[in-house]
Parts: structure tokens; sequence; C-alpha cells
């Protein structure tokens, strides 16, 4: 085995023909193995495996304990799927990409959960493929740099059918699950641009909440329904303006009352183990599992509360990337159902690793811990409800 390129850390890994003997016969894939080699990471893949252990078959890598399906057993362990960020995988969890050895075919399987494999690329260059053409469209370049700068529902669309073609080169129009998720919904993150003109992260068109949640659905709120607390004059102006969808997926917007501070929630519905700063939190609505969501008055920022144990955890930078978020959770259904359930019915997991890498895209909050946010010593300080609601969704439990 050898590196190929400067940086022996990120280089591609090639192997010699005396390593691809033992376990490679495909011809094409030999010769890209030995000559190109398998980059260290592209994309939402990364071959480090390869480079710390060399080939191996799935037998090998989990050393004979485990109950591997027969058919996994020869198969080869080359890489595995970057797990999005803020989510915190063991080994158990990570799911490998394997290789046949014999036709060139790529597949994928969690090893130490002993599930069988799933169809991932035809060969190894049309995987590399893939992947290049998703990190093109993640920094607009490439076949996306002309959309650089351009945003909304337009723009969304043309990225996204140029990454479906892209993906469909040669494939007959055949592809899995997780790039027919990635060729759908990745490129939402267009969707909306960059709020310079309201003040918070993100301009999100009023026209395309209103489609999506139903006319008249969108709960606006008047400056007698804030409580004096809320001083962030771009949120103010959000809620009365744009607004919040009254139900979208787990979220219900307060609406028969003016809006209360934590302090006046909890007071209402006996909660203890408020926060210092509890007057500066406004309940907007409720989640499912018994959270509150809050925002704090002074700075927009969006937070889930847990109502039983008092935990208090980010969850979005502003109401404008928790509206967007709210969107996408809703039209992920939309899309689902548009394919008769084709994406959800045969890879919970791999539609959303693709969710929580769009959201991610536009609003990192959650993939690092809030600092002094959390009420409860006991609540843990990684947590996040969107990456806990899309594990769930990974799992099947919703």
């Amino acid at each position: 085995m050898r590196t190929t390129g400067a940086d022996a850390g990120t280089a591609a890994v090639a192997l010699t023909e005396a390593e691809l003997d033992r376990y490679v016969t495909h011809a094409p894939t030999r010769g890209l193995l030995a000559t190109a080699g398998a980059p260290a990471d592209t994309g939402p893949l990364t071959f480090s495996p390869l480079r710390a252990h060399g080939l191996r078959t799935c037998a090998e890598a989990t050393e004979g304990p485990l109950r591997l399906a027969e058919e996994l057993r020869d198969r080869l362990v080359m890489g595995e799927l970057l797990s999005p960020a803020g989510t915190r995988r063991g080994a158990a969890g990570r799911e490998s990409i394997l290789l046949d050895g014999a036709t060139g075919e790529i597949s994928t399987a969690y090893l130490h959960r002993g599930s069988a494999p799933r169809p991932f690329a035809p060969s190894l260059t049309t995987l590399l493929r893939f992947a290049a053409a998703t990190e093109e469209l993640a920094g607009l370049r490439g076949r996306f740099a002309s959309l650089a700068g351009q945003y909304g529902v337009a723009t969304a669309t043309e990225a996204s059918r140029r990454l479906l073609a892209l993906f469909e080169e040669g494939t007959d129009g055949v592809l899995p699950p997780y790039w027919k998720a990635t060729a759908l919904i990745r490129p939402l993150s267009l969707l909306a641009g960059p709020g310079t003109a309201n003040g918070l992260t993100l301009e999100v068109p009023t026209r395309v909440l209103e489609q999506e949640f139903g006319p008249g659905r969108m709960a606006r709120f008047d400056e007698v329904d804030f409580p004096p607390t809320l001083t962030h004059e771009p949120t103010r102006r959000f809620l009365r303006d744009a607004g919040l969808p009254e139900q979208a997926s787990v979220f219900h917007a307060d609406t028969d009352i003016p809006l209360p501070t934590l302090t006046e929630y909890a007071e209402e519905e006996s909660l203890s183990g408020l926060p210092a700063h509890a007057d500066h939190l406004i309940r907007v609505g409720a989640l499912a599992e018994a959270h509150s969501l809050l925002l704090d008055g002074r700075t927009g920022a969006v937070l889930t509360y847990a109502d039983d144990d008092g935990a208090l955890h980010p969850l979005n930078t502003d109401l404008s990337t928790l509206t967007f978020t709210l969107w996408l959770l809703h039209h992920e259904h939309t899309i689902n159902t548009h394919l008769d359930g084709e994406l959800t019915a045969t890879a919970h997991d791999h539609l959303a690793a693709v969710m929580r890498e769009t959201l991610g895209a536009v609003d990192g909050t959650g993939s690092e811990p809030g600092p002094g946010v959390s009420a409860s010593s006991s609540a843990s300080a990684d947590w996040h409800y969107w990456t806990s609601l899309l594990e769930n969704e990974a799992s099947g439990v919703l």
C-alpha cells in the first residue's frame, strides 16, 4: 500500500498488485486501486479504514465473533459513511462501505449489528463520482458554480436537477435511496438566502412557507403579544411579518394567549428549577415529548426546555433557521409521499443522514455544545433536539 500526493494524512491510498491479488479480481476496480487509489475522505465518505488496515474481508475486520450474513463474509471493507456533524457514533453505529472484489459492486452494511448489505453504487468509480458531485454542490463550484449567490425555489430545483442528472449518468436511472435522497433534499439548503435585510441568519420566502403549510396557517403576532423582555427587534419583526407555522411536524405554536415568559409559564404549570434568566426566555410553542420552544428575548436564539427536568438546550440560531428547519422536516414527508414512501421504506438512516447534513449547511447549532445552557446537571451537554429526532427517524421510530 502506498499514498499518492504530498500530504500523507489526506492523500489517496493506492494498493500494490500483490495486495490486490488476494482479494480483487474485477479488472476496472483493480486498475483504479493500483493507480489513482481511493481518497482518504471525499464528501460523505471516508476511506480511512483502508488506510489504517489495508484490504480486509468483513470476516477479518470483525475477527469472527459476530454473526455475519454469509453474503457479507467475503466482501471487502473499503471505508465508512461519515456521520453528520453533531452526531456521535461509536464503532457499532458506523456504516461500512463494502466492495465485492469479483463484481466491483459497492454496498453498505452495519457490521456490528449483523445487518444485510444494501446497494450503494454499481462500482467504485461511480461511487467516487457521486461523492465528487456532492462536494461540488456543497461548495457551489465546478458544475454548480453558476448557482453561487443565487437562492430560492428555482435555484434549489435547478441544483437538484443537475445533481440528479449527474448521479443518473451510466446508472440507467436506478439510484440507491441514499443518493436519491441526496439529490432531492441536499439542494434545498439553497432555498433561503442570507438574511441581510431582516437581521437574521436567513431570508425564508414567506410564499414558500404558506405553500408548504397551507394558506392562513402561518401564525403572526401583534405587539400586544410580546412581553417587555422580548427586546430583539429582528425577532419581533419576524414574528409580526413572517410568523411561525401553527402546526408543523412536532411543533405547535402558542396562539391563544400573549406569549409568556418562562417564569410565567412555569408558574402556570407548577414547574421548578428555572434558569436564572427565565424572565428573558419567552415560550412560543411546544415540541413533542414535553419540550417547550423558547426564545432568548435579548438575542433571538431559539432553545428547548424540558418541562419535566428543566434541561435547557440550544435548538436553532434564530427564528429564520427554526422556520427553515420546520419547513424542511415537513417537506421531507411531502417528497416521500410523492415517491410512494420509497425513501423511508428502504433507508430511514440514509434519509435522516441527508436531512442532518442539509440542516447543518444552514445552521450549525447543535453541532457544538452550547456553553452554560443546561439548567440540569444531569442533562447531556451535547444533546440536540433535531439531531435526536432524526436519529430516532433513522431507527424507524418516527
